[in-house]
């Protein structure tokens, strides 16, 4: 072909620098976030005695730095500049690149300041309020106008297995994050969830289980398929093999967000269903290693002196774990083994930080030199980094599975005489901090390897030149190209607009099945007579508990196990839930389950509890909250709280909005004249207050058959 039908074009590696650079940094910051948590767990003395940095409130800020602010930033780094390559155009718009950059950061620390302050609406992964969520919506879009722009103007016909994985993402996150994020503003920084009780479960885990799906899957599925044989100097194994693992895995992902919810208050069939295809998902998900590892053969002596490959070849397997372990967790005797324990802490961070984690690594180590036409700066450190982040996801995740086993069998053990062996949770508590110091130790390894490779690529950009802009040419895309029997799916590939509406259609119909008949068939949730809307005081201290991450340690939700029911009391049911916006089920059992805690203890027990949490549990990890004795509450939102529940549907009394404070007020008082009777001696608009009419309240609506203790 001559030089004149070329056309010349730039690729913008300025962008790619940018968030490269910002996948490092907010890395660093998100890990370290990370580790302060995880010494939280064995040293109390590590919340640094104020509201701010308690664990409730940092658990939360750490999931989004390393989720949205680690892995995001490398997800952009390595689609600006994997695309621009594969499809022979720059980006469409500059100025869309940009904003997406300056705009995603905006958003990050946003959630940096928000979060730590208490302003959260508690659903994992999906906890930063109104206004925030508007500008992840607007940015993304902003990112995938961008993408299907530059697929528009494209000078290659085809598009490769990695822009697929790209598209679905882009699709699927933009339907997750909006419909999860449907609330109803109270101010600027308090709203209420659109959904109550077992439909938020629902929608919530359907967002939280396909955001680990299509933020932390697809997308680097679609990086591996860029950058493994690239770095391999090696073709995909098997293009057939791309086509079936990638249709299969974006459909049969949006089914099995109710494995979050085993044995929970959600309707039978919705977990049925999310139990089968969960299970289903092994296949898919396992096609995705097979092929990237396969991509390998012929290559394997590189991976022996190239740390890139280590780091990728480590990466693909930690995916391979992860996705056997996850559907296997989804089966429900495995389930009541894992779930509310730190074994499923431990899955996550095997798929984290070795999968996320390594894969980006490996990726920036491969393209850092290239943007900045040099070579690493050196070997020796990225080995040393490999070696170091390797020893950490075992340090981290070996104690974990110890750990989530020891609790399952201490909870689960009863003596001869038919009672608990363990009746107070903080036994098993007590056995497993070894195992969260070992947990740290990991961490800190991790951590110091990323803090290597820093510096590694600092001197990398230090003994380079970078060059803004790099030149390419290929001739221009001829339109009217129809091929005589064309392989279907590469007809497809010619038809990136249609391609993306099969791709939305693939993943859209697991959430509608699921989702739709739970809001509108009513026996799906059967209500209770007895069971009311928060009372004004109740209310406000919901919110407290919500604004402290009280959900990251302590469950709602008493399933129906024997040693659970002895334990804490009658199983939960669907029907006392719906009123909560948004539900507090929890993910993870730090503390005990709290729906049965109204009425064990007097008002005087939770006052000391919470000021001095050893003083009623002794050996407790749980800091103190000395300052909520003090703190006056802030109700002037009151009214304009129970005007947006009763838009919602809450049942209050018409004109309630005036009559809430004084009924606050009243109730105060009375918690007031309880803690008086006790020697403790508080005002009435404290926050300890507000809280403990709050736990007063929890699980009484209903009679309950069991007796119980913790």
């Amino acid at each position: 072909m001559n030089d004149a039908t070329l056309e010349r074009f730039h690729y913008d590696n300025k962008i790619v620098k940018y968030f490269g650079a910002a996948t490092i940094i907010w890395g660093l910051v998100g890990m370290l976030v990370g580790l302060i948590a995880a010494t939280q767990l064995f040293l109390p003395e590590a919340n640094l005695g104020n509201p701010y940095t308690t664990f409730g409130r940092i658990r939360p800020l750490h999931t989004n730095a390393v989720i949205f602010a680690f892995v995001g930033n490398a997800i952009f780094a390595g689609v600006y500049y994997s695309m621009p390559r594969l499809l022979k155009t720059p980006m469409w718009n500059k100025a869309l690149s940009w904003f997406h950059f300056w705009g995603w950061q905006l958003i990050i620390l946003s959630a940096a300041l928000t979060l730590p302050l208490g302003i959260t609406t508690s659903k994992e992964y999906a906890e930063l309020e109104w206004p925030i969520d508007i500008a992840i919506a607007l940015v993304w879009v902003a990112f995938g106008a961008n993408m299907i722009g530059t697929l528009i103007k494209r000078r290659e016909r085809h598009m490769y297995v990695a822009i697929w994985f790209y598209l679905a993402s882009f699709v699927t996150v933009a339907i997750l994050h909006i419909f999860n994020s449907l609330e109803l503003p109270v101010s600027f920084f308090k709203s209420y969830s659109a959904y109550a009780g077992v439909q938020d479960a629902l929608v919530q885990w359907w967002y939280g289980h396909n955001a680990v799906a299509f933020f932390l899957t697809t997308p680097f599925l679609g990086l591996m398929y860029y950058f493994l044989p690239k770095a391999a100097n090696r073709p995909v194994y098997s293009y057939k093999l791309s086509i079936v693992h990638f249709w299969s895995l974006i459909f049969i992902y949006m089914w099995a967000g109710p494995h979050h919810l085993l044995y929970t208050a959600l309707p039978e069939w919705a977990q049925v269903l999310g139990t089968i295809f969960s299970v289903m998902l092994v296949a898919p998900s396992w096609g995705g290693m097979v092929n990237g590892l396969l991509t390998l053969r012929g290559a394997w002596d590189k991976v022996r002196q190239e740390p890139i490959l280590k780091f990728m070849v480590v990466a693909v397997t930690a995916y391979g774990m992860a996705t056997f372990e996850g559907p296997m967790l989804s089966l429900k005797n495995v389930n009541a083994i894992a779930h509310y324990t730190d074994w499923i802490v431990g899955h996550v961070h095997i798929g984290g930080l070795g999968w996320n984690g390594f894969f980006t690594f490996g990726m920036l180590y491969w393209m850092w030199p290239r943007l900045f036409k040099t070579t690493i700066y050196s070997n020796k450190l990225a080995n040393t980094h490999f070696w170091l982040g390797t020893l950490g996801i075992i340090f981290y995740a070996l104690p974990l599975y110890v750990s989530g086993l020891t609790q399952f069998l201490m909870l689960k053990e009863f003596n001869e005489a038919g009672r608990l062996a363990y009746p107070n949770f903080l036994e098993t508590v007590i056995q497993i901090v070894p195992m969260y110091m070992l947990r740290a130790l990991g961490g800190l390894l991790y951590l110091s390897g990323a803090v290597i490779m820093m510096y590694n690529m600092w001197m990398t950009a230090k003994k380079g030149s970078f060059a803004e802009e790099e030149e390419d040419q290929a001739p221009a895309l001829v339109k009217a190209y129809k091929p005589h029997g064309e392989f279907w799916h590469r007809a497809w590939e010619r038809k990136p607009v249609f391609f993306t509406i099969l791709a939305t259609v693939a993943v859209a119909i697991g959430g509608v099945v699921e989702i739709i008949p739970t809001m509108l068939v009513k026996s799906n949730i059967p209500t209770i007579s007895s069971v009311k809307p928060y009372t004004p005081l109740e209310l406000e201290g919901r919110d407290l508990y919500i604004a402290n991450g009280c959900v990251g340690c302590h469950s709602q939700m008493i399933r129906p196990f024997r040693s659970e029911t002895e334990r804490y009391g009658e199983y939960s049911k669907a029907g006392e839930f719906v009123y909560d916006r948004p539900f507090l089920w929890g993910s993870k059992r730090t503390g005990p389950d709290l729906h049965r805690v109204g009425g064990k203890y007097p008002d005087s027990w939770h006052y000391h509890h919470m000021t001095d949490p050893s003083s009623m549990s002794p050996g407790s990890l749980m800091p103190p909250y000395p300052w909520m004795t003090t703190n006056e509450l802030d109700i002037s939102n009151l009214p304009a709280k129970i005007r947006t529940l009763q838009k919602l549907g809450v049942p209050y009394p018409e004109g309630y909005d005036e009559q809430a404070v004084a009924d606050y007020e009243a109730q105060a008082s009375k918690v007031v004249g309880n803690l008086k009777e006790a020697g403790v001696e508080v005002a009435p608009n404290t926050e300890i207050v507000a809280l403990i009419a709050y736990l007063q309240r929890l699980g009484t609506d209903i009679k309950q058959s069991t007796a119980s203790n913790q």
